[in-house]
């Protein structure tokens, strides 16, 4: 258990990383890892060791967010969103820290499709192989290079526009 406490633990800045490219949001990306630590000590017995954990934990991640976005597909269907009430009373001027190229790329990474998304986040972000992101989203690593392909050429896109605005 000790091996999984410091795996765990070693984890959590790359774990809230991934979560901030699937959430987009602060608040839901503390939720999803913190949801996702959760999930893993609640699941400890069925890691292996010896094993990638990193991937085993971005798996659980994956699933809880998918679970998340379900939920509030359900939801939205009955309740008004939170972002229709989150802009008022703000000034109508963008703050300082979306001028900041980090606020810039995340804002680019936000528009791209989901599965762009997290295959960028999960090869380019956290490090991982292409085969290794195969395995975390259970999908062909065919898949995930040809995702990966067009995630990088949208977000390329994407930054050049917004560098001409």
């Amino acid at each position: 258990m000790e091996a999984f406490d410091r795996e765990l633990t070693t984890l959590l800045p790359r774990l809230r990383r991934f979560a901030g490219a699937l959430a987009r949001t602060a608040a839901d990306a503390d939720d999803l890892a913190q949801g996702t630590v959760e999930r893993a000590l609640r699941s400890r017995d069925q890691w292996q060791a010896g094993t990638r954990f990193d991937a085993w934990a971005f798996r659980i991640m994956r699933n809880l967010w998918i679970d998340t976005v379900r939920a509030r597909g359900r939801a939205a269907k009955h309740l008004a969103p939170e972002e229709a009430g989150l802009t008022v009373g703000v000034h109508p001027l963008g703050d300082l820290e979306a001028r900041s190229e980090l606020a810039v790329l995340m804002r680019a990474l936000a528009q791209l499709p989901d599965e762009q998304r997290e295959v960028i986040a999960l090869v380019t972000i956290e490090g991982l192989g292409y085969a290794e992101a195969a395995a975390v989203l259970d999908l062909p690593i065919g898949t995930v290079s040809s995702r990966m392909l067009r995630g990088r050429q949208a977000l390329l896109g994407l930054l050049r526009t917004d560098h001409d605005d």
